[in-house]
């Protein structure tokens, strides 16, 4: 029998990104989910391929027990990558990712399309920090530093941020 390790500092973290990704990516979002699982984080992502695909893996290889939000009614529909361990099926297609992004405390947002832009947009509008990863450079038109978003170069930076950020929203969100 596998010992489970403790879930930590229960923070639930985001990772978005494209369905559609080269080995590069998919590498960097294992990367991710394994240190985001090592550190006893949740993780969360829309629970299919490419980005989705490879942070679920590392974070399964982590010893973490990934949770797809999914666009379909079941699996025959949105079938999951095999390394999600809680499917969670909306049959709202892409409006599931303000599910995704409402259940987090923080988001990493690697590299990405339209729909990563949109959950980046959602989560800055409903106040949740967010890291981007070689993902979207964004700014405001007033010039000013977006106090939610921060840019990370590496795995091991991203997920650093993202914890700082989410134990922070959490001891504010309790105070």
């Amino acid at each position: 029998m596998t010992e489970k390790k403790s879930r930590g500092n229960g923070l639930q973290v985001a990772v978005v990104g494209a369905a559609e990704c080269d080995d590069e990516f998919r590498e960097l979002a294992h990367e991710v989910g394994f240190l985001l699982a090592e550190a006893g984080a949740r993780l969360l992502t829309g629970g299919r391929s490419g980005v989705m695909a490879g942070a679920s893996a590392g974070a399964f290889e982590g010893g973490g027990e990934p949770v797809g939000i999914l666009p379909g009614i079941d699996e025959s529909v949105s079938p999951p990558n095999s390394h999600v361990r809680l499917a969670l099926f909306t049959g709202m297609g892409q409006a599931r990712n303000q599910i995704l992004v409402l259940s987090a405390d923080v988001v990493i947002a690697l590299g990405g399309g339209w729909g990563t832009l949109s959950e980046i947009a959602m989560a800055l509008k409903y106040g949740i920090p967010t890291v981007l990863l070689r993902s979207w450079e964004l700014a405001r038109p007033d010039a000013k530093k977006e106090p939610l978003l921060e840019q990370a170069t590496t795995a091991p930076e991203a997920v650093g941020l993202a914890l700082s950020l989410g134990i922070r929203r959490r001891s504010q969100a309790l105070s």
